[in-house]
């Protein structure tokens, strides 16, 4: 291990803003945000939560070749309708698609987290899951939604912490997770791994 290692350092692998505010959240504060640039496809007959387990971990090893000697972070999230993984929405029809599964149904949100230690060879991965209740949408509260926008960018097309919120009934489980990290998880998680955080 290197001389430089310093359990207090932690570094985000992940360009998500909204993993970042979870984390100050609960006064974690990541000395260095590193996105990484890895191929997020499903492959053939790849179910939702080894999606979520494959690419938290892959996020984590691609931003520890460069960060060796602190804690590293990895996170993604993939939501599913049964087996289907819902994509990140390229253009309103797409989210409009999205947004027609999840109406009135129950779905679960994966949540892959990823831990890489200084030093380590392996890393410490696990999938939180947490399943959401969408009440039955009508097509004006889809319109609407689609014209805010809010959609771009998020995992199966809403957002739990913005307008979606309006849809939704139940979650059962970690409502962080649904946001993009379960902090509860998390924060055990890098504790136990050794950060002092």
């Amino acid at each position: 291990m290197s001389a430089t290692f310093s359990p207090h350092r932690l570094v985000l692998a992940s360009a998500s803003p909204r993993r970042l505010a979870l984390l100050r959240q609960v006064g974690i504060e990541p000395t260095a945000v590193a996105p990484t640039d890895i191929d997020e496809t499903p492959r053939r007959g790849e179910l939702p939560l080894k999606l979520a387990a494959r690419l938290a971990e892959a996020k984590a090893a691609a931003a520890a070749c460069h960060h060796r000697d602190v804690f590293v972070l990895g996170a993604d999230t993939v939501v599913a309708v049964g087996r289907r993984i819902l994509p990140k929405p390229a253009d309103a029809g797409a989210a409009a698609h999205c947004l027609a599964l999840l109406s009135g149904r129950r779905h679960r949100v994966f949540g892959g987290i990823a831990v890489a230690r200084p030093g380590a060879a392996e890393i410490a991965v696990r999938v939180v899951t947490t399943a959401v209740q969408f009440k039955r949408l009508s097509k004006a509260e889809v319109a609407d939604y689609l014209a805010s926008g809010e959609w771009q960018d998020k995992a199966g097309g809403y957002a739990i912490q913005g307008r979606a919120a309006a849809f939704i009934q139940r979650i059962n489980g970690s409502p962080s997770n649904v946001i993009g990290l379960a902090l509860a998880e998390t924060v055990a998680m890098l504790r136990g791994l050794g950060l002092r955080c």
